[in-house]
């Protein structure tokens, strides 16, 4: 969420979003946030392993930490990505 050490602006804008998500949906913003991390969480992901002369992609379970960081990393790419700079 941080970009360039720039913690202030990163609270200020997560603290933004609950604002908005409490108006919204006038539900508790932690835990829709915490909805929304398990909804884009990865259960599986595809590795390449080369048998004989070909390679396959063969389904593999995500490790539950790297299943966290992959749907931070995910929902923080995509936000960023957004044509709105408003947060509203």
């Amino acid at each position: 969420l941080m970009k360039s050490g720039k913690k202030s602006v990163a609270e200020g804008i997560l603290y933004g979003s609950f604002d908005v998500i409490q108006e919204k949906l006038n539900d508790d913003p932690l835990k829709v946030f915490k909805k929304a991390i398990e909804n884009v969480k990865p259960h599986v992901e595809v590795k390449s392993r080369r048998v004989g002369g070909a390679n396959y992609q063969v389904p593999v379970e995500v490790h539950p930490s790297r299943r966290q960081s992959l749907s931070s990393r995910w929902i923080i790419e995509f936000a960023r990505k957004r044509t709105e700079k408003s947060m509203r």
